[in-house]
């Protein structure tokens, strides 16, 4: 290992969005922080995500609308601030797919819609939709149940990753577990790079479900880490209108939720999630297709999407350990156990990056941990640059 110490703020293990939203926000705070990513930048739980940036409107729906539920409820509103460069980290040029979200149902559910809305939504940007604004993929004298639009963002994610990172270029390193390790020196981890040892204020580990090794290799076992499993469908087709949209079912959840994107070929395809995948982690792919097929079918028979490409991918939702693994509905940051200077962190969900971040500041700031060392990163020169992970839709239908 380097025999030189490189003193700095924050040093970040973890190139997903968690350790780029935090690394951009703190940089423009003036701390002097560096990023490691293992393999590429977004990869599994960030590029697997379908961009969605929701206020909750799913846990009104469920009937979960509690205090921590309504953290989520000012995420939108931050991102736009970001995407206009008026906020704590500068999006702008980051690509919107869509600046709304639609929720519908079938004629047999609407009324059901309704009451739920009104009860829960009165006061939220909620708004039902004439029958002439419909996206394209409901507009059918088919369709006899009803819309509403919700404020929720679609961002496309391979260009969310592009732009936190062009913003921190210089700051953004590989690193290979052959020839590094973190270790402990009394109450503190270090990070051993073949360059130098790096000597943090302190660590955070944002590596999604790559944290629970990291902490038990640090020798801690806290704070502990759940999987959430999930499968979701993808389908390549022929059908050219996007579509952003939530159906509503008989549970308070959604039923199947659609985004839609394109490939590197231009051809689009649309991700499917919901009821329809969440409950079908261990699901044979061949027998999640199925159902799916069987939901596109009963849903909209209407549409025509031509020749079709099927695959799935597996997930593992990588959080922090809940009382029978229920989901955390806000963003969560602790202290690794015998250590003085190092944090793990989940966000939980895209939306809640900068939830994630602010809590980074506040314990931070709480901490009197403050920019003091430069950012002066000359010793790290020769390490190699993570590149970008592809997106599924690009490596699923060769």
């Amino acid at each position: 290992m380097g025999g030189q110490s490189l003193h700095i703020d924050i040093a970040i293990i973890g190139g997903g969005i968690a350790g780029l939203w935090t690394l951009n926000q703190l940089r423009a705070r003036g701390y002097s922080a560096v990023l490691f990513e293992q393999e590429a930048l977004g990869s599994y739980q960030t590029i697997g995500s379908q961009g969605m940036i929701h206020g909750g409107v799913k846990y009104a729906l469920a009937g979960a609308w509690g205090g921590d539920s309504q953290a989520i409820s000012s995420m939108p509103a931050t991102w736009r601030r970001c995407l206009a460069g008026q906020g704590k980290v500068d999006l702008r040029g980051c690509e919107v797919l869509s600046e709304d979200f639609f929720l519908w149902s079938s004629a047999s559910l609407q009324s059901r819609l309704s009451s739920l809305l009104a009860s829960k939504l009165l006061n939220t940007e909620v708004r039902k939709v004439a029958a002439a604004d419909y996206p394209a993929a409901l507009q059918s004298a088919r369709f006899r149940g009803q819309v509403y639009r919700l404020p929720d963002l679609v961002l496309h994610v391979p260009s969310l990753v592009d732009t936190l990172a062009s913003r921190c270029r210089d700051a953004i390193f590989s690193i290979d577990w052959r020839q590094a390790s973190l270790r402990r020196e009394g109450r503190r981890a270090v990070l051993s790079l073949p360059q130098c040892t790096l000597m943090p204020e302190q660590l955070l580990l944002t590596a999604g479900a790559g944290n629970e090794a990291l902490i038990a290799g640090l020798g801690s076992t806290e704070p502990a880490m759940q999987r959430r499993p999930l499968q979701q469908v993808l389908v390549r087709h022929e059908f050219e209108a996007p579509f952003f949209g939530h159906c509503m079912g008989s549970s308070a959840s959604p039923r199947l939720t659609i985004s839609s994107h394109r490939d590197r070929t231009g051809r689009p395809v649309w991700y499917l999630g919901g009821d329809l995948s969440t409950g079908a982690a261990e699901a044979a792919p061949a027998e999640l297709i199925a159902r799916a097929r069987r939901e596109l079918a009963d849903l909209l028979p209407w549409l025509d999407f031509g020749t079709c490409q099927w695959a799935t991918i597996r997930l593992d939702r990588a959080e922090p350990r809940q009382q029978g693994l229920l989901k955390p509905d806000r963003a969560f940051l602790g202290r690794l156990d015998g250590l003085d200077n190092a944090r793990a962190a989940w966000p939980t969900k895209l939306t809640l990056a900068p939830d994630l971040a602010d809590e980074v500041e506040r314990q931070l700031d709480a901490d009197g941990i403050l920019p003091h060392h430069p950012q002066e990163l000359t010793l790290l020169a020769g390490a190699d640059r993570p590149p970008r992970a592809t997106p599924y839709w690009d490596t699923l239908f060769q």
